[in-house]
This record gives structure tokens, C-alpha cells and sequence, in this order.
């Protein structure tokens, strides 16, 4: 039989060896507002939602299946909810079912991307180029023809239709 002291340094380093990466992890370099909308928290706030600024401004995700964008599927397009750029066509969007706006492709050259260690491993981060707002992710997993999956939160969106 295992001895409780044994048994119990094993959940320990097992802890450890968890943890670790999500203590090390150094934040990706987010990408910096352009000049014009360099704006302050409190400019900010007044702009936003308390959910949009939560999502843009901290990096927040919104829960699944709560944006109505996710059902949204007239032509148009998907702009930032924090400086209108254009980012997504209506054209590219697809139901992932994972309850987030998704989308195989942005508009070109309408996004940018870091590298978010928030949950302990790398992911791509998604921002708006112009005021530097965080939008989602992208990941690997998407329909062709890019395959890629641009999951991104619907408070960060605002549907322009065509």
C-alpha cells in the first residue's frame, strides 16, 4: 500500500506541474490602438456596453449562445463594436456550434493577432487593428476552404447589413 506521504508529494508535483505554465506564462503583445482611438478607460466605458467593454477592453469572453449575431444571417457585414472598422462578410460567417459568431476568413487585412497564454498554452488572439480591441480567437479546426474557425464574441461585433 501506498504511504499517505508518498501518495500525497505526487498530488502535489502533479499540482505543480499543472499550474506551472499558467504561473510562468508571459502575456502576448497586444496589438496598440492607432492614433485617433488611443482612448482612456473612462472614454471607453462611456462608449461601451458594460459586457463590450468587459469583452474589448479586458479580453472578457461572453458566454455562449447569448449574442443574437450568432443568429444572424442576413448579408451584410460584421464591423467592431468599438470603432465600426469592417471585419467579417455575411458571406464567410458559418454556424460552428459553439455558440460564438464564427467565421472561415476575415475581410482583408481587417484583423490582427497576438499570442494569449491566458489558459496555460497558446492560443491566437484576435484584435481589432484600428483600436486595438479584443475580438476572439482563431483556431485550426474550420471549414475549408482556409479551415480556420474565427470564433468570435458577438459583444465585440455590430452587424452593418449590406
Amino acid at each position: 500500500m501506498i504511504e499517505r506521504r508518498y501518495l500525497l508529494s505526487g498530488l502535489a508535483l502533479g499540482g505543480a506541474m499543472i499550474a506551472a505554465p499558467m504561473l510562468f506564462a508571459k502575456p502576448g503583445k497586444r496589438p496598440l490602438a492607432q492614433p485617433g482611438w488611443r482612448l482612456s478607460d473612462a472614454e471607453w466605458k462611456k462608449r461601451l456596453t458594460a459586457t463590450q467593454y468587459a469583452v474589448l477592453r479586458e479580453a472578457a469572453t461572453e458566454r455562449p449562445y447569448t449574442s443574437p449575431l450568432n443568429k444572424e444571417h442576413r448579408a451584410g457585414t460584421f464591423a467592431c463594436a468599438g470603432c465600426a472598422l469592417p471585419l467579417y462578410s455575411s458571406k464567410t460567417k458559418y454556424d460552428s456550434g459553439t455558440g460564438w459568431p464564427s467565421f472561415w476568413a476575415p475581410l482583408p487585412g481587417a484583423i490582427a493577432t497576438s499570442v494569449d497564454h491566458e489558459l496555460g498554452y497558446p492560443r491566437t488572439e484576435v484584435h481589432c487593428p484600428r483600436c486595438g480591441g479584443h475580438l476572439g480567437h482563431v483556431f485550426d479546426d474550420g471549414p475549408k476552404p482556409t479551415g480556420k474557425r474565427y470564433c468570435m464574441n458577438g459583444a465585440a461585433l455590430r452587424f452593418v447589413p449590406a
